[in-house]
């Protein structure tokens, strides 16, 4: 069975506060965009994990399929199954496409093996592997607070507008993005903001790692101030980076301007 695991991007970022177990208080708006992986899993006589595509950093053996599977395995005794990964969404790029590719494991071997789980539990499952992988059990549109894995339907609708995505070769570590916040509490909350039309959340919505990134990787930066110059409605990084995405009326071509980047453009 194939599944397309699609990656999210961030609309709003606020880091609200510490938290006492080392974790931090988010507010944020997941909205999936369809860049996707290739993800199938089959019945087998042994597990095997293979992948195709861009590199994975780490060991495979760590790889949040794996860590999907093992955790299903180990409460309702599942057969062994061949995973195969093909991967096209950029890692380190802060749109959560090993969260996704977790998440969508786990939602195929529930429907390969009959599991019968329901959203609820699948979410719960997604939790063990990450604080974004519930959001993927869904691929809906979500207000996320706490870690990020309280969940909240919002409604907000891109379709018709164009995107495009730059993700430079630049490596932003979740540790250094958090290293250079000062947790608060927003003036205005997302929800309130995604109400407005987009055009004209340039200057409140906002992504509270976008400060201490820039200054420490400026071509990040450059990235987001050549979308409006090119007539973005909005554009912004997502989560703690390294990927730049900008919101168009229009579809535009920019690959000339980014031609050692991944970019990938497409109408949501």
């Amino acid at each position: 069975m194939i599944s397309f695991p699609p990656c999210k991007i961030n609309l709003g970022l606020n880091v609200i506060s510490k938290r006492s177990d080392g974790y931090h208080n988010l507010e944020t708006c997941f909205y999936p965009i369809p860049l996707t992986d290739v993800l199938e899993v089959l019945p087998a006589t042994a597990v095997s994990f293979d992948i195709s595509g861009n590199a994975i950093p780490g060991d495979a053996s760590d790889n949040l399929c794996l860590k999907a599977y093992r955790s299903l395995q180990q409460d309702y005794d599942l057969p062994p199954v061949k995973i195969f990964l093909h991967k096209v969404i950029p890692s380190g790029a802060g749109l959560g496409g090993g969260s996704s590719d977790g998440a969508h494991t786990l939602r195929l071997l529930n429907e390969v093996f009959s599991l019968g789980l329901s959203i609820e539990k699948l979410k719960a499952y997604a939790l063990q592997l990450g604080s974004d992988c519930p959001f993927f059990i869904e691929d809906k549109p979500m207000l996320g607070s706490g870690r990020g894995e309280e969940l909240t339907q919002v409604s907000i609708d891109l379709s018709g507008k164009y995107i495009v995505l730059v993700k430079p070769d630049v490596h932003v570590s979740t540790a250094e993005a958090y290293g250079g916040v000062t947790p608060a509490v927003p003036h205005v909350r997302i929800k309130e903001i995604l109400q407005k039309p987009v055009a004209e959340w340039k200057d409140v919505l906002k992504n509270d790692f976008e400060i201490s990134v820039f200054a420490r990787h400026p071509q990040i930066g450059a990235i987001k101030e050549k979308f409006y110059q090119h007539g973005a409605l909005y554009a912004s990084m997502s989560g703690s980076g390294s990927a730049v995405f900008g919101i168009f009326d229009n579809l535009i071509d920019l690959k000339t301007s980014f031609r050692n980047d991944f970019y990938w453009s497409k109408m949501l």
